[in-house]
């Protein structure tokens, strides 16, 4: 029988569920408790990761405590040939989260094996397309944790993508919670360091049946997992080659672009399977109203390199707010770079020093080549990571592990 731990929260209004989880952020519901220091948004996250963990722990047996290459104290192990790990689901974790949101009785949820759900064809999620998701690593850092990288950051951006859609954003502590049980459930299934991750998938789903177009009347939160390795099947460190699109757009202003919805993706397979014919890894869109800006690739966010000066396209409402991309402004200005969030047309890019990529899945990604009407523009020495992209990979994997310090707090310690 699957082990569960049942979390209930009283149902609240919808602007009540976005100011809760607001507060949570802005640490004005802790601030009011008994720990009046806890003011920074890791204190904030560590103090409720522990009281999580303590709940967990009395409520489950624990199943967190692993050697580096996958063993339980238990004695069981991943069969998984860790040195053999794409990015895919050939190693599905075994045990899931699903908490399911009702308005009479709020969020109830718990673990589950990993498995099928049941939905009514009626179901808004299949009929109107109600959903959103994240993605998200737990990693082996290098002090013997399992650690999660500024899962504050997606759950906000949840939040985010919940209210464009006229969903009940998931507060805080079930976002943190489902995301915590999941990992500790399926520690076994996280790689040893360097060799991968435990990638972590939150889906947000109209999953209550309707017929006429509206908002659910009911949701689920599904937290599943898988240990991967590279997205790219080149390899983490061999560099990309991108072709820049013409015909399709990825967003235009004033819709969907900037919120991680289900339906902003597969619409992005037409050009992409056709790109990958013609030995591309993905495409470079462009913006939708003058077709002369860079806005991102299919699934990640993308960098020019020129001098000591990068830039990335501006949030703007058409590319993804992403959590590395974030990570990555931040760590490079750090490091000494001038960083612009700033228009870059098609001839700049052409003309840069290096161009990268960044993503939860890609990490950080040295481009290649870019190619634009048949001009093709080589970055670097063929199959070798740019300086500035190794750079920054270097650097962000680092503090993703525990290598050294981090002087921004975005690590936070699962187990």
């Amino acid at each position: 029988m699957a082990q569960s731990t049942r979390i209930s929260h009283p149902p609240l209004s919808y602007d009540g569920r976005c100011i809760a989880v607001k507060q949570f952020f802005s640490g004005s519901h802790i601030r009011s408790s008994s720990l009046p220091n806890c003011t920074t948004p890791r204190q904030r996250l560590q103090d409720h990761l522990l009281r999580a963990n303590a709940t967990l722990t009395k409520e489950e047996p624990s199943t967190a405590s692993t050697s580096g290459n996958g063993e339980h104290s238990n004695g069981a192990v991943a069969n998984i040939n860790w040195d053999e790990l794409g990015f895919g689901i050939d190693h599905m974790a075994p045990m899931m989260y699903r908490a399911t949101y009702h308005p009479s009785s709020g969020w109830e949820g718990g673990l589950e094996p990993y498995g099928p759900l049941q939905l009514e064809p009626s179901a808004q999620v299949l009929n109107y397309g109600q959903s959103v998701f994240e993605g998200m690593k737990a990693q082996r850092s290098a002090k013997g944790n399992i650690v999660l990288f500024r899962p504050d950051e997606n759950a906000a951006r949840m939040m985010a993508g919940a209210e464009r859609l006229s969903m009940p954003p998931p507060p805080a502590d079930v976002f943190l919670d489902a995301v915590l049980s999941t990992v500790r459930a399926n520690a076994h299934y996280v790689p040893p360091r360097g060799k991968g991750s435990l990638y972590l998938r939150p889906l947000l789903l109209g999953t209550g049946p309707i017929l006429g177009l509206g908002p659910a009347p009911s949701y689920s939160l599904v937290v599943y997992a898988a240990a991967v390795g590279a997205y790219f099947k080149t390899g983490q460190l061999t560099p990309i080659d991108l072709v820049v699109e013409e015909r399709f757009h990825r967003a235009a202003p004033g819709g969907m672009g900037g919120t991680k919805a289900a339906g902003n993706y597969s619409p992005v397979l037409v050009v992409q399977l056709a790109a990958k014919k013609s030995g591309y890894a993905d495409v470079v869109y462009l913006d939708a109203k003058t077709d002369t800006y860079l806005e991102e690739v299919s699934s990640c966010n993308i960098f020019t390199v020129k001098g000591n000066v990068i830039k990335t396209p501006p949030l703007a409402g058409t590319i993804l707010p992403g959590v590395t991309r974030k990570s990555v402004i931040q760590l490079a200005r750090q490091l000494g770079y001038e960083v612009q969030e700033a228009n870059v047309t098609v001839t700049e890019a052409m003309e840069a020093d290096e161009i990268f990529t960044t993503g939860t899945a890609v990490v950080v990604s040295a481009v290649g080549s870019l190619t634009h009407r048949g001009q093709k523009k080589q970055f670097g020495e063929p199959g070798k990571p740019t300086k500035t992209a190794l750079r920054i990979y270097e650097a962000l994997t680092a503090l993703q592990q525990e290598a050294g310090e981090d002087p921004f707090g975005w690590i936070v310690p699962v187990a």
